[in-house]
């Protein structure tokens, strides 16, 4: 069979899921159940993979997908226990009374709480956070779903304490071999995953610092009374500025310290400065800018969920109480990250699975107490005391949360083994490369030197079509680093910016839009949103391509295995 015709039915699974999602508006929980037989049959009978192998593969994707679900329930539980002790209300009231001007409660609201909850929740939480504390305070449900969705961004690779990179590129990529060939090199697989992560931070910083000033243009432009940019661009040194208060601990962290903490720390650091300034009226605009009176909005603007403050208080509480859980959070994963002692401590529960089935590399893991799981569900009990919450409060709290991990869950039953069934391909009775390889191989000899302006693009193509960037970097991560094989280029070049690609395509991705407009009763307008969104992400995309291509062919980056 010819490569051409090889690299087409590799490429199948990820073309039905493409028709079925997009084309045919399938819901993920229909289309993901027979893409994976769909990959599976295609590891069968075209790869002569198997039967054993591709069973293992499946068990070991479900093994990952178990440990994702840990991250994403205690994320989502700490989320809804702070709902029901009154602590998210609490939060959102503070934020009222920082500056009248609707430019700068979006910076504030939308972009620096709404990076801070990415790196603590991830999972789309952000714009189901924002968008109705935005209408809570007076904005468009339509402009306020369209501010959810462009933070969607910059923090997302580092989104759920690391999830992205911890879960996404080291499941996506084959990582005994990978770290084989390292230790050959007198590297390690540890030092590579920083060097991405590190990659991931720097290119996400300079392209992702005038974000708050594309959603003030966005905002203004849209939903002013002038429909104007000049009003967006009254504000552009306060936008950068706040741009800046984020992305620059966000780097330091992302290159000192890891992937977990960029967006955590960089939200929580950017978010105490910006706030501090704007009450002190620092490049803050001399005119107040609002919106039209709400009796002139038009109705698609106007969602079915009113939301008034006062309704949502559910008992007197100090922000500072409101906020000491995700205080927690942040403290507790930076000790049990940099002080190996207790990180180790936190290991030693480590239930492993090798060679599953009797194959060869085909392996998982789950720590539950070191997982970021482990430690929001630890802050979700302290929670419990420390907002003197009810049983029955953490209770709904508790059901609420799994009603979520469930729906979730069904989904990623078959996305994260069809993932496993196409990294594990590369072992079969043809000899034949992986099935990412083996697309790589075809695009790389089709594209050339160019694609490291197209990749991340793919990125941000696996997010629109998953709404998820960890599985967009599950799907895509070992195609990449093959491309980048084959082109001898820098493999932790070409997935740092998969990663940073998948990241933007969340803007964009239906999965969100309609969690967002969900919260505000917007839904059936998604369409609306998404054409708004879309320019953002080419944005994105294009300058990451752009500096993908300086870095590797004017700066010369490269790493331990560039022409081995």
């Amino acid at each position: 069979m010819s490569t051409g015709m090889l690299a087409l039915f590799a490429f199948s699974p990820i073309l039905l899921a493409a028709v079925l999602l997009i084309g045919l508006r399938w819901p993920a929980r229909t289309a993901m159940p027979l893409v994976y037989v769909v990959t599976a049959a295609v590891a069968l009978f075209v790869w002569d993979m198997s039967f054993n192998r591709v069973l293992a593969s499946t068990l070991q994707g479900l093994v990952i997908t178990i440990g994702l679900l840990w991250i994403i329930f205690g994320a989502i539980l700490l989320l809804n226990t702070l709902k029901h002790s009154g602590g998210i209300t609490a939060i959102r009231a503070g934020f009222t009374t920082v500056s009248p001007d609707r430019r700068i409660q979006a910076i504030i609201i939308a972009w620096l709480f709404g990076c801070f909850i990415e790196g603590a929740s991830g999972f789309g939480t952000p714009a189901a956070i924002a968008a109705p504390l935005l209408v809570a305070i007076g904005f468009p449900a339509m402009a306020a779903v369209l501010m959810g969705m462009l933070v969607q961004s910059t923090p997302v690779s580092f989104g759920a304490v690391g999830t992205p990179i911890i879960v996404g590129v080291n499941s996506g990529l084959d990582t005994a071999t990978i770290g084989a060939q390292l230790v050959e090199q007198g590297s390690s697989w540890q030092a590579y995953l920083q060097q991405i992560t590190s990659s991931v931070a720097i290119t996400h910083a300079i392209v992702g610092t005038v974000m708050p000033l594309i959603m003030v243009l966005m905002l203004t432009r849209f939903f002013g009374k002038e429909k104007s940019w000049k009003a967006g661009f009254e504000v552009l040194p306060f936008a950068i500025f706040a741009g800046l208060a984020f992305t620059l601990p966000y780097v330091a962290t992302g290159v000192f310290l890891g992937p977990e903490f960029p967006s955590l720390l960089g939200g929580l650091i950017g978010l105490g400065i910006v706030t501090t300034a704007a009450r002190m009226g620092f490049l803050v605009p001399k005119r107040t800018w609002d919106f039209a009176d709400a009796k002139d909005w038009p109705s698609e603007w106007l969602g079915s969920v009113e939301m008034k403050l006062e309704d949502l208080a559910a008992r007197p509480m100090s922000t500072f109480r409101a906020w000491l859980p995700y205080v927690l959070v942040g403290a507790l994963l930076v000790i049990s990250r940099v002080f190996p002692d207790i990180g180790n401590l936190l290991k030693a529960w480590n239930i492993a699975f090798n060679d599953l089935l009797g194959e060869a590399g085909v392996s998982a893991s789950i720590q539950p107490l070191y997982l970021p799981g482990g430690i929001l569900v630890l802050v979700v009990l302290a929670t419990f005391f420390l907002h003197g919450m009810k049983a029955r409060e953490l209770g709904a709290a508790v059901k609420e949360s799994s009603s979520v991990l469930l729906s979730a869950g069904f989904v990623l039953l078959f996305t994260v083994p069809m993932v496993r069934i196409l990294i594990n391909s590369g072992v079969n009775a043809g000899e034949l490369a992986s099935m990412p390889i083996t697309m790589a191989r075809y695009v790389a000899d089709s594209v050339g030197s160019v694609y490291p302006l197209l990749a991340p693009t793919v990125g941000a193509l696996g997010a629109f079509l998953a709404g998820s960037n960890t599985v967009s970097n599950m799907m895509f991560s070992q195609f990449q680093f093959g491309v980048a094989t084959n082109l001898g280029i820098s493999g932790a070049m070409i997935v740092a910016i998969q990663a940073v690609g998948a990241a933007a395509g969340n803007m964009v991705a239906i999965h969100n839009v309609v969690a967002a407009s969900a919260t505000v009763g917007l839904l059936g307008r998604e369409g609306q949103t998404l054409r708004k969104t879309v320019w953002p992400t080419l944005y994105y995309v294009l300058f990451t391509g752009a500096i993908g291509l300086i870095a590797i062919y004017v700066m010369g980056v490269t790493d331990p295995l560039v022409g081995k």
